[in-house]
C-alpha cells in the first residue's frame, strides 16, 4: 500500500509566530494532534517545523509557559521527517520506528509538502485492507458452500 492512499492531504498549519494558545485552540477545533508550522500564515508558505499536542503538554504546560504570549516556534520541533507520497507504507513505518516519531511530512516528487501521515492513518489503512481481505474470504466460503451444497443435492 502506498502512502498517498492513506495520508491526510490537507494538513492543518500554524504560523511560527502564532501563540501556543491559538495553536491549541486550532487543534481542539479541528480535532487534530499536530500542526505543520509555516513561516507565514499564508497558504503555501514554507514548512519550518511541526507542533504536536505532546509538545504543548510536555514543553509548554509542564514548564508553565504563558501560552498566550509564547509563540509556536519556541516549542515546535524544527526538524520534520518526511516520506515521498509514492513510498510504500512499510518504508514510512520504518522511518517512524527509526526516528521514534508518530508523524511524517508527505512530499511530492519535487519535494513540496502535500500531506501528513500519522500512525493513526497507517492503522486505519491497514484495518481497511484487513477488513477487505476478511470480506473476500467470507464471500469465497459462501460461494464454495453453495457449490458443494448443490453437488450434494444432485448426488442424492
Amino acid at each position: 500500500m502506498k502512502v498517498e492512499r492513506i495520508c491526510t492531504r490537507s494538513p492543518v498549519a500554524a504560523a511560527r509566530s502564532d501563540s501556543l494558545q491559538k495553536a491549541a485552540q486550532t487543534m481542539r477545533r479541528l480535532h487534530v494532534g499536530s500542526l505543520l508550522v509555516t513561516e507565514l500564515a499564508e497558504a503555501g508558505s514554507e514548512v519550518v517545523g511541526i507542533l504536536t499536542d505532546r509538545d504543548l503538554a510536555l514543553l509548554a504546560v509542564a514548564d508553565a509557559l504563558d501560552v498566550r504570549k509564547v509563540t509556536v516556534d519556541k516549542v515546535m520541533s524544527p526538524v520534520i521527517a518526511s516520506v515521498a507520497e509514492d513510498a510504500d507504507v512499510l518504508e514510512a513505518l520504518e522511518r517512524m520506528r527509526n526516528g521514534g516519531i508518530r508523524r511524517l511530512l508527505v512530499t511530492s516528487p519535487d519535494g513540496k509538502a502535500v500531506g501528513m501521515l500519522s500512525i493513526d492513518d497507517v492503522v486505519d489503512g491497514l484495518a481497511a485492507e484487513l477488513a477487505s481481505a476478511a470480506a473476500l474470504m467470507k464471500s469465497e466460503i459462501k460461494r464454495e458452500a453453495g457449490q458443494s451444497g448443490g453437488a450434494s443435492a444432485a448426488a442424492r
